[in-house]
């Protein structure tokens, strides 16, 4: 499956954004999704996942309360809703994409990775 991420732009601090994850190609739903960021000068770090089916979820301490992930399996997409956005989330996020039930938190579990969208929060 290969990922395609968009929806990135400029907001204010305090403002929402809605990333979208495109999948193309077969067995999207046997996937686990997640979402990474890296910020510029910093290493790149777990965002949020959602399990193969959409039962579990888990997302980073510094988003939970903030951001919902969410997937539709019958249209192949995913998608990052990020509310009360901080300055300090400001960061190229990529979808990404594992053939498991659940794949965590560590990126290297995570084979399959799109190319990022840029969200700049302003404050």
């Amino acid at each position: 499956v290969q990922l395609q991420a968009s929806g990135g732009g400029q907001v204010q601090a305090g403002g929402s954004l809605r990333l979208s994850c495109a999948g193309s190609g077969y067995g999207f739903s046997d996937y686990t999704l997640g979402w990474f960021r890296q910020a510029p000068g910093k290493e790149r770090e777990f965002v949020a996942a959602i399990a193969r089916g959409g039962g579990f979820t888990r997302f980073a301490d510094s988003v939970r309360g903030r951001f919902t992930i969410s997937r539709d399996d019958a249209k192949n997409t995913a998608a990052l809703q990020m509310e009360r956005l901080r300055p300090e989330d400001t960061a190229v996020y990529y979808c990404v994409g594992d053939r498991s039930e659940y794949s965590g938190t560590d990126p290297w579990k995570y084979g399959n990775w799109g190319q990022g969208t840029l969200v700049t929060v302003s404050s």
